[in-house]
């Protein structure tokens, strides 16, 4: 997919929700003329009906100034909301937990609830998620069409954490509903009443469902543990401290909305990214081992699914670029745009399931709030790939992506797919 400039520069406008409407090479020739003009381009927030009208926003478009800003979370913190728009203080952290928070009370945050995370523990759910994706193969391989998102990549990421936590898989669904409506609140799909009250209501009752659920778990497990990581969670102490109910219930909303989320969307668009590209998919079958590393980094490039996070600057004077930031100013990392820029990527508008070296921002930026959830959305997308080149060898997209209507999350809400019937193991 090569970009389309159909606007000039002084026609974009990141803050209009109608460019998000438009087809995605309009969006990326828009990033591509904001990289080469003007790569940190201020613009006016919108006014939206759910959040007042804030002061506006410096894009930080290239890879190495968004590279920048995120080694020093010092100068631009992100404490003051990771969304453009100012959210009240009381939202910040219980829909964003410690996405929304700085040292010391990030480091805090990450150290208890990264007992629950270590590369060894998730080394060890290696066979869970095989399991896992086998059984999701099983349940679809009969059929020979469906919808790839909601079918398969969806259910993967869904059902590990689920199974993680100790959250009956029954709930799965419950989960995914509300899910949907937190990161896609613009979209009439998921929230079919588009005032303010529709929004508002509909993100409240979601992220208070979440919470409810998981608050309620917590506290089985402390007087039933089990092995799981809720028991973990609500167990582990680092320095006497251990996680409050409401932190508790603050990381459960961010676990299931950025774990599940985030890697069903980078399934989703790798196989529409193979489908569009028939030669790196042979390319993958016939080495799928040897191959898998450098295509699952690919694909997370590619699909980039979370667009932007937003910092502020807490100081007079700072410097990225040619632009000096004073304290205050909102400063908009666009990851999508920053893994486009051909100063890092060689032909960065081909999808190249060998390219090396390849440093994407997908997972953020360097620093305090890199994914945490990195390793396991690896595993991830790595099994369920490996399962689908397996046993299902000619799954292909057979029709365009239904694409999530946001600026913050590219999402694919539907593929539809096919694929040649078998049995189930």
């Amino acid at each position: 997919m090569e970009p389309t400039r159909s606007l000039t520069l002084d026609e974009i406008d990141l803050s209009d929700m109608a460019f998000w409407s438009r087809p995605l090479d309009e969006r990326e020739g828009a990033f591509l003329t904001l990289r080469e003009e003007d790569p940190i381009r201020f613009f006016e927030e919108p006014e939206l009906m759910v959040l007042p009208q804030g002061p506006g926003y410096f894009s930080l478009t290239r890879h190495a100034d968004v590279l920048e800003a995120s080694k020093q979370p010092a100068l631009f913190c992100s404490g003051q909301g990771t969304n453009i728009g100012d959210m009240p203080t009381e939202f910040l952290e219980f829909l964003g937990s410690m996405i929304n928070m700085d040292d010391p009370k990030h480091a805090r945050m990450r150290r208890i609830v990264s007992r629950g995370f270590t590369p060894r523990q998730l080394d060890q759910m290696k066979g869970d998620v095989e399991a896992t994706a086998a059984g999701i193969v099983d349940d679809v391989i009969e059929r020979g069409e469906g919808d790839f998102v909601t079918d398969i990549a969806a259910t993967l990421p869904l059902r590990i954490i689920v199974d993680m936590m100790g959250i009956p898989r029954s709930q799965e669904r419950f989960i995914f509903d509300r899910t949907n409506v937190i990161l896609g609140l613009g979209d009439a799909e998921y929230v079919p009443d588009q005032t303010e009250g529709g929004i508002m209501t509909a993100l409240l009752t979601a992220a208070q469902d979440l919470s409810l659920l998981i608050t309620e778990l917590a506290e089985a497990r402390v007087k039933d543990p089990q092995d799981d990581v809720t028991t973990a969670l609500v167990t582990t102490e680092v320095d006497g401290e251990t996680l409050t109910p409401a932190e508790m219930a603050s990381f459960f909303i961010l676990l299931v909305v950025a774990g599940n989320e985030t890697t069903r969307n980078a399934i989703s668009h790798g196989l529409h990214a193979l489908t569009q590209h028939p030669d790196q998919r042979d390319r993958w079958a016939a080495d799928f081992d040897g191959m898998a590393p450098a295509a699952v980094e690919e694909i997370v490039r590619w699909a980039t699914p979370v667009i932007h996070f937003r910092r502020t600057c807490t100081q007079d004077g700072v410097r990225i670029g040619d632009h000096t930031f004073d304290a205050g100013d909102k400063v908009v990392l666009w990851y999508a745009s920053a893994n486009r820029d051909a100063a890092v990527f060689d032909e960065p508008f081909r999808f190249d399931i060998g390219r090396t070296p390849n440093d994407h921002l997908g997972f953020g930026g360097p620093g305090p709030h890199f994914c945490l959830g990195a390793h396991l959305a690896r595993r991830e997308i790595t099994v369920m790939f490996k399962e689908l080149f397996k046993r299902m060898p000619d799954l292909h997209a057979v029709g365009e992506p239904d694409r999530l209507h946001s600026n913050f999350i590219n999402g694919i809400k539907h593929l539809p797919s096919a694929w040649t019937p078998a049995a189930a193991s």
